[in-house]
């Protein structure tokens, strides 16, 4: 079939101490090449036979010897392998009392035996077609389970080796850098870093693919090799506007699958106390003075990247007055659908954000504060922060 779903013959299964019925039955379906037929003349090994041929029908006689054709019929749906598989009771009489006990313990027909040739095959039919379709839905549930098994596989193996490539933390000296990263249940395409570019610039990035699933990822992982291993040609690693420029043609969305991201790349220079940044598409990094001093928004102008040829980004910079903390992060820190179906709006983020660097609280009460907000434990999209202290001295 070309749903890749398997065939299912219609098969029979008579159940019957007269081999004359079973004679009979042959013979009516002997014309019909789709049809596989099965006789049992003994009751005691009806379900055992039923078993072994996994019939879509079985033709239950009532009168046996030594065993009532009903017994059967729940022996048969109290069986997990025989369970679903249709019923049709042959009975000499047409009883309603019978009927109704028939139909109380699973039985899905009842007729007298033996009918007209045309309306037992059409009764067969049917009942089997309905069997066959319930086989092949649940064919397709386990394979839909199975592939989404499988998925989650692929996309758990993707996010540990994303997090394998995230940095250490940064303890001592004057930039001390931790992050947190928690990646969705369909994978983003969240990404960052941060390292020496020489002695007195540190640079600081942050990437996120459009989109979800092991692609984004794994996009999202070229750009961060390339930034890391400076492999862009005719780009300073210390001028961020050439960063992000090199970033948009080598990543050009038509070769990357249609594929765009958003990106932030910033350069620290502890010596002249100043931050150097560009980027495209993505959320401000924010920059806390210590001490009470107002939160500067470091925004990027471009546009996402990778989205449209030829493009130059330029640089911007700020000057770092003193202590304080950067913050560079993802849209899936802010972008929270909270319980009441509202966005959390950014403001409200920029503000709590603010209130924790204040206060000198970790990261983690930001995580907390969204899954309250959320009320779930998961996210949506990648949760990805990076936070620096810059201590100029």
């Amino acid at each position: 079939m070309a749903t890749g779903l398997s065939e299912h013959a219609v098969t029979v299964l008579l159940i019957d101490d007269q081999p004359l019925i079973g004679q009979a039955v042959k013979r009516m379906l002997a014309e019909e090449p789709d049809v596989t037929f099965h006789y049992c003349k003994e009751p005691d090994r009806a379900l055992e036979t039923a078993i072994a041929v996994r019939p879509t029908i079985i033709l239950q006689d009532l009168v046996l010897p030594d065993i009532d054709g009903l017994d059967l019929v729940k022996l048969y749906r109290e069986s997990e392998a025989t369970r679903d598989v249709p019923v049709i009771v042959l009975s000499t009489r047409e009883e309603p009392k019978t009927k109704a006990d028939a139909f109380a313990l699973g039985a899905n027909d009842y007729i007298v035996k033996l009918p007209d040739k045309l309306e037992l095959i059409a009764r067969i039919r049917h009942h089997s077609k309905g069997y066959i379709n319930q086989l092949q839905r649940d064919e397709a549930y386990r394979a839909l389970v199975a592939s989404q098994e499988a998925l989650a596989h692929d996309v758990a193996e993707a996010a540990h080796y994303v997090q394998s490539l995230l940095p250490a933390t940064m303890e001592t000296g004057s930039v001390r850098a931790d992050w947190r990263f928690i990646p969705s249940a369909a994978l983003g395409g969240d990404t960052f870093g941060y390292h020496q570019v020489d002695d007195d610039h540190l640079a600081f990035y942050l990437i996120d693919v459009v989109g979800h699933g092991v692609g984004a990822a794994l996009l999202s992982v070229s750009v961060l090799n390339a930034i890391r291993s400076q492999s862009l040609p005719q780009a300073d690693f210390k001028e961020p506007g050439q960063v992000i420029t090199a970033l948009n043609d080598r990543f050009e969305m038509s070769r990357q699958g249609d594929k765009y991201f958003t990106a932030w790349y910033g350069v620290y220079s502890p010596s002249n106390r100043v931050i150097r940044y560009s980027g495209g598409g993505h959320p401000p990094a924010l920059l806390i003075p210590d001490g009470g001093g107002e939160m500067i928004m470091l925004e990027a102008t471009g546009p996402m990247v990778g989205a449209f040829d030829g493009l130059d980004f330029e640089t911007r910079e700020q000057r770092v007055e003193g202590p304080g903390l950067v913050y560079l992060y993802s849209d899936g820190v802010f972008e929270i659908e909270q319980v009441d179906g509202e966005r959390w709006p950014f403001q409200e983020f920029l503000s709590y954000i603010t209130g924790l660097a204040r206060s000198g609280s970790s990261m983690d009460m930001l995580i907390e504060h969204i899954r309250t907000l959320s009320g779930k434990a998961g996210f949506d999209d990648d949760f990805s922060i990076v936070q620096l202290h810059l201590d100029p001295g």
